[in-house]
Formats: structure tokens, C-alpha cells, sequence
């Protein structure tokens, strides 16, 4: 939830990147039956980093508002909007978040916005890499394999319908083992292609589909633990960011940002 009730209007006249990171960007839609996830980085005003005012984030999901309930599912066609701080952000991506990394990457068919300080923030997206990343990839792969099978809490039921036909919840898997791939390919590459390669890509969207048993499921997770596990010590990308770049990038966008602010206010 956001940390201030002005945060909608904190968060969107200083966007400077947004675009989708859901099913759509990864090439995994269904036609008629996803929402809309979109995820954005904005430039907060000066108050809310050195004064008293505090924003992180700003929340915004169109099925809540229309039926009045935070929890409220998402259907085909709603929006789910996140908005990070600038700095909010860059802590999470230095840390590998792989939802947060795909900003960096994302062609220009799947942004809403971009800045020419967004346009700054994607080509550094080198200083953001390193080994440390694999290590999010690992974790959040092998959580979401025990969740899906019930060894870490309940079993994931939020898509009952899918669990009634086909034994297990298909589009998580998917995403399980989307993460997975990404996982690889960024360790080996230092990028995330968006929409994602075939014959991977197919080979998911058969996994959504129900054209593959949990079994097999299972086995390629363990297949792709096992070759994170190796790529955390074998990755050519560096062991730790590059936090000088990332640093300065960061400090010079909001001196920059401020100073025009105070030059429109005299």
C-alpha cells in the first residue's frame, strides 16, 4: 500500500520509465483472459527524500477500485500498476528482483513512458548485473516450486478453475519455470529477451495450456536449479554491481529533477 495519500500524484507527473511486465511482455498471453501489470520508476519530489514526507510506492489496481476491495482479483483486461522512487527501485534491482530487472529491458512496443532520463536509466543497465542476481532467481524459483506443490505454506489455489481441470495451477508453473529460464539467460548473458526466444517460449505456453504434467513440470524446475546453482559461481557477469554507476546515475537525476522544480517555482 502507499506510504502517502498523495501518492498518486507524487508518483505520475514524475514518471521517467513504465511499461508492462506481465504475460504480455514475457509473450506468454492468452488472448481475453490476462490483466494488464505495469511497473514504473518516478523522480519524487525533494521533500519526500530529504524532508519529512515519505513515499516508496504507489499502488493502483483497477479492480479494487471498482469493487471496492483491495483483494479483489484481477480479470481480463484490468490494470495493475506499481510505481516505484527512484531509489526504492534501484535498491531492488541492485539486488536482482527479476520482476524489477525487466524495466531495463523492455523493447519500446511494451513502454507507456519513457523519459530521456528513462531512456539513461535503460542504457546503464549493465551496472545493475551481477552474479548476485542468480541468487533472486534461485531463491524465488525454488519458493514458488514449493508452493506450488504445498511444501512451503498452502498450496497455490487462486486459480481453482485451473487446479479442478488440469491438477495444478498451469499458469504459475509457467511463470515458475519463465523465471527460471530468465534466470539462465541473464546469468549467461547479461539480458532478458522480451517477448521471450522460442522454442522456450512454446514450450511454456504449452505448460499453461495443461499439455504437460506436473511431473514433467517438476523436473525441468529441478533442471533449472540445478544450472542457477552452477552459474553463481561460473556467470561471466561480475559478483557484485557496478554501485558507483548506479549511485551517480541516481544522485544526478534528482539534483536535476529538483533544481528544474525550483526554477518553475521563482
Amino acid at each position: 500500500m502507499p506510504l502517502d495519500p498523495n501518492a498518486r500524484t507524487i508518483a505520475e507527473p514524475n514518471t521517467i520509465l513504465r511499461g508492462l511486465v506481465g504475460s504480455t511482455v514475457h509473450g506468454l498471453v492468452l488472448s481475453g483472459t490476462d490483466d494488464r501489470d505495469e511497473m514504473g520508476v518516478c523522480v519524487e519530489p525533494r521533500r519526500y527524500v530529504v524532508g519529512f514526507g515519505k513515499f516508496e510506492h504507489w499502488v493502483y489496481r483497477s479492480a479494487a477500485e471498482r469493487e471496492g476491495n483491495q483483494g479483489a482479483r484481477s480479470q481480463a483486461g484490468d490494470l495493475d500498476l506499481t510505481i516505484y522512487s527512484l531509489r526504492k527501485w534501484a535498491r531492488l534491482a541492485l539486488q536482482g528482483n527479476p520482476t524489477v530487472l525487466l524495466l531495463l529491458y523492455l523493447p519500446g512496443d511494451a513502454l507507456v513512458i519513457r523519459t530521456k532520463v528513462g531512456e539513461e536509466l535503460q542504457r546503464i543497465a549493465p551496472a545493475f548485473a551481477s552474479r548476485h542476481a542468480g541468487r533472486r532467481f534461485l531463491g524465488y524459483l525454488e519458493a514458488q516450486r514449493q508452493r506450488l506443490v504445498g511444501e512451503r505454506g498452502q498450496r497455490d489455489v487462486n486459480r481453482v478453475e485451473l487446479v479442478e481441470r488440469f491438477g495444478y495451477d498451469t499458469k504459475y508453473a509457467m511463470h515458475m519455470l519463465r523465471l527460471g529460464h530468465q534466470g539462465v539467460e541473464f546469468l549467461e548473458s547479461d539480458r532478458l529477451t522480451l517477448p521471450m526466444k522460442e522454442p522456450v517460449r512454446n514450450q511454456l505456453m504449452d505448460v499453461r495450456q495443461g499439455r504437460s504434467n506436473l511431473a514433467d513440470v517438476l523436473a525441468e524446475c529441478t533442471q533449472l536449479e540445478l544450472r542457477l546453482g552452477e552459474l553463481l559461481h561460473s556467470s561471466p557477469l561480475p559478483p557484485e554491481p557496478d554501485l558507483q554507476t548506479v549511485e551517480s546515475f541516481v544522485m544526478d537525476t534528482y539534483a536535476t529533477a529538483w533544481a528544474r522544480t525550483s526554477e518553475s517555482d521563482q
